[in-house]
């Protein structure tokens, strides 16, 4: 007779591994993501069990609202009246619905590599 151990062993880790996975964080890619101010943010190489949602913050000067999403201690997300900062580095401004994805130090806007600008 044959054991059954190694397929409830199976089936115990993907069921463990379940709540780890979800559309805003995927524990085994690494790979979290989340809307912020109405784009779509994603963050690679970022292995959480939870992660905190984008906060608000004091609108910028001219207005418009402002946001940070910090999932991990090495990605720090900003977006303020549009202009994108990742890690402190300004990336110019975002269009409506633009996404944004940190990929390992790599900031993408709508899947292209996107180039550090002069802040204002």
């Amino acid at each position: 007779m044959k054991s059954n151990a190694p397929i409830l062993f199976a089936c115990l880790c993907a069921a463990t591994m379940q709540p780890a996975c979800s559309k805003s964080n995927n524990l085994l890619l690494g790979r979290v993501e989340a809307a912020v101010g109405g784009h779509a943010v994603v963050v690679t190489d970022c292995y959480k069990l939870s992660v905190p949602p984008p906060r608000k913050l004091q609108d910028a000067a001219d207005g418009r609202a402002a946001y940070r999403f910090t999932p991990c201690r090495d990605a720090d997300v900003v977006i303020r009246g549009e202009e994108l900062i990742v890690n402190g580095k300004s990336y110019g401004r975002l269009s409506d619905g633009d996404s944004v994805t940190d990929d390992h130090g790599r900031v993408l806007i709508n899947d292209r590599e996107a180039g550090v600008t002069a802040s204002k």
